[in-house]
């Protein structure tokens, strides 16, 4: 059998012990101490000349054992055998000869299938590194080779032990054969700055060019705990974007520890409440502590022992007999949780950063393999775990900070250069004072547009749907006083019942809602109370009253759930095209935009110069962004009308449009921290928002906003024949149909607006947002 490599090689390996040979021949003749034993292997060694020239068989160990252990007797001192971990081969070749016991055990241990490789060798690296020992030994560059070569080796349990490597190449001689290269100062050169250029290397180190002669003592070095906190460190780094990051986390701890089932947990604590509780982390990495079905549980942990003493003393606290602490224990949830699950020893190691406790980490297993002893270990890992929990509580708080921002107090992006303009000014960011009292923030010379889809008779629905449930609510009172019969005096309560079954067949008044309710909550339900108390038998009639009623409320909550969960869907719907839209739009000019929720969605937005001082406007920007809106709007009405036989609920839209050419400036309000025109000629505008909506077109009845059309708002004849042209385009398109222009009603302190209503073609399908030129 001939040796056998892992990759291509630019080496014909010859095993030899020629200068081992000569080193006790030497040492022989100088020594009287070894010449006797040195002489005696050395008359041994004479009947096989292929110890000098060379072995290529590898059966010759097999067949001369005894005589290759007193040949190595002094490399491999007998005493020794069992703590070394040794053996003879060569650099970076997968064969090993006279093992020493320890060795021998590791990989008997490892199993009949492990091969022996190096983590991290592949083709390209053997073989430059090969190359490197002929550029050493040979042309005396002086190259460090002492590079941290491993090999992962799993013990009998299936534990991942690490174990760094060196080599002794006291006894290797390289030379070369007939095909080599002789290379120049210039070429090495060129090799010493290309690592990577694995072809580069094949060139000038041919493959079997050069003969690497005599055998390399082998020392191996248990590096299992360095380089599982090496890989703890990298696995933390990367732990928000790698899916296998628990099995993972849970090798490296077992490797640790040694021990075979160990597992990693997570517990967050809110400090307020005094609990343990799940946090997100938890979706990375589960919780021991917590119930499977339960977000929380009660702060205390497991026995006599104070968990906040432990917190302050950043101690580390150990259970090594699960099952006795809950026989001691046996009220404590923790303890009972982590018996019930089949956990038999456990470690809880506080995450304190900067004075604050961010959680525990839980090691857990189910043998009694966990104490106060190992617990020690912990003090290697605690600071990357540290680091990496506080870590990932900023990014959960830059989370939560965005969001905040996003769906609460937002700063929209087309504005928010100017906030860090001024915030980087506050902080002395351009080197002037620090501390600096805030400027108004304010943008000017702005064109307003503003636009809204309002659920329509939202207040009429809405009281209908009050009307209905406690029509119900009254119902179920009424049977149930039947039930109970002429056992209680009903006569009062009964009477005030009837009166409001009729207050509620009337018109719902403003009051009229809280009386009922009232009259519910602290005369009714007392008094069916007190019925239970007094006579068991009525227990199930008032238990199943109860049951028909909303948890929260305690009243009757159907048609008004259905009415508040068809509102909520339809804002969201609106809310999330306007949303989307708008992110596109941003890419042409970029445009202040705000949206609200009330009863449907109204948005406002402003576009100039001053939102981007950086970029040149033209007015097409404010002629594609009025386009856009109408666009926008058709989509949201068209969305609707398919979406709308899917709610509970069914209500109806109205859409309208506000035009307004006279240039605006708006200012950030610091007190209510979001953006609000700037001065009473301003304000105007607002006033004209708020009062439009529910107008009429002048002389008549009729609300100027109607379902299935689209009213726009305005007072001049350039604004009416700029969206005549817009109207147009969104006709052609099939989208929009016939055209009315009305009056509106005079409005206190508003005269002379009048409007354009144009019929949506529910027939159309989705809206065209090309950019157009030249409207």
């Amino acid at each position: 059998m001939e040796f056998q490599t892992f990759y291509e090689s630019p080496f014909v390996l010859k095993f030899s012990f020629e200068k081992l040979i000569r080193k006790m021949e030497a040492e022989a003749s100088e020594s009287t101490e070894y010449a006797l034993s040195h002489q005696r292997i050395l008359d041994k060694t004479k009947k096989f000349p292929e110890l000098t020239n060379g072995i290529t068989d590898l059966e010759f160990f097999d067949r001369n054992e005894a005589l290759m252990k007193d040949l190595l007797k002094d490399l491999f001192p007998p005493m020794l055998t069992e703590n070394e971990i040794k053996a003879i081969g060569f650099p970076f070749y997968n064969f090993y000869f006279n093992p020493t016991k320890r060795f021998q055990n590791i990989l008997k241990n490892a199993g009949e299938n492990f091969d022996m490789f190096i983590k991290g060798l592949d083709p390209h690296r053997f073989y430059v590194m090969s190359c490197c020992i002929i550029l050493r030994n040979y042309y005396n560059v002086p190259l460090n080779l002492s590079m941290p070569f491993i090999f992962d080796i799993p013990n009998s349990e299936g534990i991942i032990n690490h174990y760094r490597f060196l080599n002794n190449v006291d006894f290797i001689d390289v030379s070369p054969l007939e095909n080599y290269k002789t290379l120049s100062e210039e070429e090495i050169s060129e090799l010493l700055d290309n690592f990577e250029d694995y072809e580069l290397w094949k060139e000038k180190f041919p493959p079997e060019s050069w003969e690497l002669k005599g055998f390399a003592v082998v020392n191996f070095f248990d590096a299992t705990t360095e380089i599982a906190v090496s890989n703890l460190k990298t696995k933390l780094i990367n732990m928000e974007d790698d899916d296998n990051l628990k099995p993972e986390l849970n090798n490296v701890f077992r490797s640790i520890f040694q021990v075979a089932d160990l597992e990693v947990g997570f517990t967050a604590i809110n400090h307020e409440e005094n609990k343990f509780v799940k946090s997100p982390i938890n979706g990375v990495i589960d919780s021991y502590i917590l119930f499977s079905n339960s977000a929380e549980c009660d702060n205390g942990l497991l026995c006599e022992k104070n968990f906040n003493s432990m917190v302050d003393s950043r101690r580390f606290f150990s259970i090594s007999d699960v099952e006795r602490t809950y026989r001691e224990f046996p009220d404590s949830q923790v303890a009972k949780h982590l018996y019930d699950t089949g956990v038999k020893s456990a470690i809880f190691a506080p995450i304190v950063k900067n004075k604050k406790v961010l959680g525990v980490i839980e090691l857990v297993s189910k043998k009694k393999m966990l104490n106060s002893i190992n617990a020690n270990k912990m003090e290697i890992v605690m600071p990357y775990l540290e680091d990496t929990v506080d870590r990932l509580y900023d990014g959960i708080e830059t989370r939560i900070q965005a969001i905040i921002q996003r769906e609460y107090t937002s700063i929209h992006p087309s504005v928010y250069w100017k906030f860090r303009q001024e915030a980087e000014r506050h902080i002395g960011f351009y080197r002037e004072e620090f501390d600096l009292p805030y400027r108004k923030i304010t943008f000017e010379n702005l064109t307003p547009l503003f636009g809204q889809t309002d659920i329509r008779n939202s207040s009429v629905s809405r009281n209908l749907a009050i009307k209905k449930d406690l029509e119900i609510n009254l119902m179920l009172i009424s049977d149930i006083f039947k039930a109970l019969g002429s056992d209680n005096d009903l006569t009062a309560i009964n009477r005030k019942l009837i009166q409001f079954q009729k207050l509620l067949a009337k018109e719902l008044r403003a009051d009229t809602e809280s009386q009922v309710q009232h009259f519910i909550h602290n005369e009714v339900h007392p008094f069916l109370e007190s019925v239970k108390l007094q006579n068991v038998n009525y227990n199930q009639l008032v238990t199943d009253y109860h049951r028909q009623l909303d948890p929260k409320t305690e009243l009757v909550y159907q048609f008004r759930k259905k009415f508040d969960d068809s509102l909520s869907s339809i804002n969201k719907k609106l809310a999330d095209i306007l949303d989307k839209r708008q992110e596109e739009q941003q890419k042409r000019f970029p445009f202040y935009y705000e949206r609200f929720k009330t009863d449907g969605v109204e948005h406002n937005m402003y576009i100039g110069s001053s939102i981007e001082p950086d970029l040149t406007y033209d007015p097409v920007f404010l002629k594609n962004l009025r386009l856009w809106q109408l666009r926008v709007i058709c989509e949201t009405e068209l969305k609707y009308h398919r979406y709308k036989e899917s709610l509970d609920y069914s209500l109806d839209v109205s859409s309208l449009i506000l035009v307004y050419n006279t240039p605006i400036s708006i200012r950030f309000r610091m007190d209510e921290k979001r953006f609000d025109v700037d001065g009473s000629y301003n304000a105007r505008y607002e006033m004209i928002k708020k009062r439009i909506d529910k107008s009429l077109i002048k002389n008549s009845d009729e609300r100027i906003t109607q379902p299935g059309k689209i009213s726009i708002i305005y007072s001049q004849d350039k604004e009416r024949e700029d969206y005549l042209k817009l109207i147009k385009i969104l006709q052609n398109q099939n989208v929009l149909s016939a055209i009315e222009e009305l009056e509106v009603e005079d409005l206190q302190g508003i005269n002379g607006l009048r409007a354009l209503r144009v019929a949506v073609n529910y027939e159309a399908q989705d809206v065209d947002y090309e950019f157009v030129e030249g409207i």
